[in-house]
This record gives structure tokens, C-alpha cells and sequence, in this order.
């Protein structure tokens, strides 16, 4: 299931970057007292009421000369597009400015539910100066302080109940579900027809040329697929700073849907910053993953070239070494034969469930055969595992103490569960907690 989508927009200065890292919990925006400082956006998951949703922290709009101004605008007006709610943030301290009005007539075109909140409001004697921003003509200001987390509670309670009715497709579960993602032009579009045998997707040259999520079911030797198509980088009339930024959010909403995602890579490119990126969404997500080579028929090849192109790969994406590997071409269709077997390998696995008994074996060797480590004279102690979910699998280590439980001896619980069972193509997750 997709989460929503909720878009924080307003001009510069008026602390859209601290509601945003109250939000979510976290300092992930720069928070400076710049106007403007904010210049890309930045996304992260946040819960409220038990309900997840996807959260944009945009740069300011306003309408002027100064530097950023234009992209940053461009920017928020990506994230409007986007959002399924826009919390529209004013300073209580400054009142109604010029800029506010500016941003007021952009929301006014989206058809958006708008949420206004009035910020820095930091106690009971300024709330008074709230009442003007009902002129901007969005019913009920919300009186927030940002720095001090006052008020946020509201804002999301109404946030919240905008949110969409859940009406996006559910299939059965024995349907593999994936997507592709990846930058503009590594030939997502070309290879859903090459999977499909027919001309489904529309293709170009021109990257961005797909626009819309497209859900394709599909059947091949019996198993039944989906393959959502992430839609393209571009909007039709629009001109947007960068692309690649925008394919973000439209691939984050693909990955929730999908139980495999493809990374599809451009062999005659290379491995770009931004292909790392957008295979960190995946792998943060849990998703079983598969990368995808394309474009491979246009590489000067001798008996080296794949083997030499897999260990950049692996250089690169090391936190994708589970992950296989799978050379092809679209437009000539050599090798595609190699894809689907492993989308059903990487899904199975995904979904695999270990037994308990056979898990403490398993975990109980490992400990004989390297140690469990030692901090101040302590010693981690296991007592037992168990799995306690999957997709992606995921287990629990009853443990004396889980802060004895180091990084580097995870890691290596995690490569002999690997070892015994396989796992190839989906993350896994190991959490440690004390028995009571």
C-alpha cells in the first residue's frame, strides 16, 4: 500500500525545515537562518495515529531576484504536484507578507487539501496574531511553534484526516508484484515491453517520457505478475530543475507496492551517484531486489567485461551484496530470458520462513565458531532466535544485553544465516532484545 503524501510548503525563513525534522523525528534538513537555504527537497517517512506517510520538506517559494528563488520554487511546485496534502507554513511573527499571498495563488491551482499553519507562535499571548491568516482563505490558521514542538499535535490531526480513502489495487497474495527504478533514460519503458512481449509502454529517446503509474498484470508459465511501471521524470508543460529529483517520489511509491524491485542500470553510462541513491529507497524499504543491467548489447564485450562491470557494481553497492545481478538488452531481448527466474528467486526468498529449531542451530554454531564479543568485561550472551516476520525476513535474538550485540558480530550472525539458508536477492533484519 502506497503511504500518502504530505508536502511542507511556504517562503523562505518561516521553519518549514524544523517542523519538518519534528516530524519526523529527526535533524535531516539544514536548519539555517538563511532565507533560502534549503535548496532540494527532502523526503522521509513519518507516522502519526498509527497512519505512515511520506513527508517532503520543499524549499521556499517566493517572487524575486535572488539567488535559488526560481529553482526553489520549481521545487515546490514538484512536491504540490506530488502531494496528496500540502501543510502550508506562515510566521505568526511577521505577519501576511507579500511572498505568503504568492504562494496562496499557487495552491489555490493545485485542488490540494490545505492545511495553514501559522508558526513561531512560542506562547498563549501571541495567538491574537493569527487571526489575519484567515484572509488567505483557508479556514482554520493553526497557532505552532516549530522549535518548541507546540501545537504540531493538531496540525497533524488534521493533516491526517485528509488523507485518501485506500483504493489502491490488492492482489492475490501468490501475484509476484515489482516495479523498476532507476534514472531517466536506462530503458525502464523498453524493458516492461520486452517482459510483455508488446508495445505497452510508450518509448522515446527523450527521458521523462512516461508520466503515469501504470499497473500491468501479467502471466508467464503459470505465475502471475504485476509489474508496476514507475511513471517518468517529467510533467508535461512543466520545467523542472532536475528530473532525476523528481523520479524520486514516484519511484518511493512504486517501491512500497511492489514485493521485488528491479534497479535498472545503464551499461553504456555507467554507475551514477543517483543510481545509488534511488537503490537505497529499496533497500531501506525491505524490498527484495534485483539489478538489472541494460542496454548491454551496446558494450564492446570480450570474456572479462561482465565479470569486471559485476565487481563495480559490488564496489559501489555494497550495502546491495545480496542482491544478484542480471545482464540484458531490451531492444534486442539477449538474456532476457535470465530475468524472471530471478524476480521468482529473489520473491520466494523474500517471503521464506525458517523453522526455529533450525535457526538456533544454526545461530548456535556460529557462536562456536567465532565468539561472542566482549565490552568492559561483559560478554553477549545469546539464548535463542526466532523469525518474526517476513517480506523481508526478519528475526529476533533474545540477548543479555543488546547493546553488546556490535554492528561487526551482526553482520556476521547475518552471513552465516545467509550461508545456511540462501536469503539471495532480499535484505534481512536481525534485532536484538534483552530477555526478561
Amino acid at each position: 500500500m502506497a503511504k500518502p503524501v504530505v508536502a511542507i510548503v511556504g517562503r523562505p525563513n518561516v521553519g518549514k525545515s524544523t517542523i519538518f525534522n519534528r516530524i519526523v523525528g529527526e535533524r535531516i534538513s539544514i536548519v539555517e537562518d538563511v532565507p533560502g537555504v534549503t535548496r532540494d527537497r527532502i523526503y522521509s517517512s513519518a507516522e502519526w495515529l498509527n497512519t505512515e506517510f511520506n513527508i517532503i520538506d520543499t524549499g521556499g517559494i517566493e517572487i524575486g531576484d535572488e539567488p535559488f528563488l526560481e529553482q526553489i520554487r520549481q521545487q515546490a511546485e514538484i512536491a504540490i504536484d506530488e502531494a496528496d496534502v500540502i501543510l502550508f507554513i506562515t510566521n505568526g511573527r511577521e505577519g501576511i507578507t507579500a511572498a505568503d499571498e504568492e504562494v496562496a495563488k499557487i495552491l489555490y491551482k493545485s485542488n490540494k487539501p490545505v492545511v495553514l499553519a501559522v508558526n513561531k507562535i512560542d506562547n498563549p499571548e501571541m495567538r491574537e496574531q493569527i487571526f489575519d491568516f484567515y484572509s488567505l482563505g483557508f479556514g482554520e490558521p493553526y497557532p505552532i511553534s516549530g522549535s518548541h514542538g507546540i501545537g504540531l499535535g493538531d496540525v497533524l490531526d488534521a493533516v491526517v484526516s485528509h488523507f485518501p480513502k485506500k483504493d489502491v489495487k490488492e492482489y492475490e497474495d501468490d501475484v509476484i508484484k515489482f516495479c523498476l527504478i532507476g534514472r531517466p533514460n536506462v530503458g525502464k519503458s523498453s524493458l516492461v515491453n520486452a517482459i510483455l512481449g508488446e508495445e505497452r509502454v510508450i518509448v522515446s529517446d527523450i527521458a521523462g517520457t512516461t508520466r503515469d503509474a501504470v499497473d500491468t498484470p501479467y502471466t508467464y508459465n503459470g505465475q502471475k505478475y504485476v509489474i508496476i511501471d514507475t511513471a517518468g521524470m517529467r510533467k508535461k508543460g512543466k520545467i523542472y530543475e532536475s528530473t532525476e529529483k523528481y523520479s524520486v517520489l514516484r519511484a518511493l511509491r512504486a517501491i512500497e507496492r511492489s514485493d521485488v524491485v528491479l534497479v535498472v542500470l545503464n551499461a553504456e553510462e555507467g554507475i551514477r551517484e543517483q543510481d545509488k541513491r534511488i537503490a537505497g529507497y529499496a533497500h531501506e524499504a525491505g524490498r527484495a531486489i534485483v539489478i538489472v543491467v541494460n542496454k548491454w548489447d551496446a558494450i564492446e564485450k570480450d570474456e572479462k567485461t561482465m565479470r569486471q562491470f559485476e565487481q563495480k557494481i559490488r564496489d559501489h553497492f555494497l550495502f546491495l551484496d545480496y542482491a544478484p545481478i542480471v545482464f540484458l538488452s531490451a531492444k534486442t531481448k539477449k538474456r532476457l530470458h535470465t530475468l524472471l527466474p530471478m524476480i521468482n528467486m529473489a520473491s520466494e526468498n523474500h517471503a521464506l520462513r525458517i523453522q526455529s529449531s533450525v535457526l538456533n542451530d544454526v545461530i548456535m554454531d556460529a557462536v562456536a565458531m567465532n565468539p561472542t564479543p566482549t565490552d568492559n568485561g561483559r560478554r553477549l550472551k545469546i539464548f535463542y532466535a526466532t523469525q518474526v516476520a517476513v517480506k523481508p525476513p526478519t528475526f529476533v535474538i533474545f540477548v543479555n544485553d543488546p547493546e553488546l550485540l556490535h554492528f561487526s558480530y551482526e553482520r556476521f550472525l547475518e552471513n552465516r544465516i545467509r550461508d545456511a539458508f540462501g536469503f539471495e536477492g532480499t535484505p534481512i533484519k536481525i534485532i536484538a532484545r534483552a530477555r526478561k
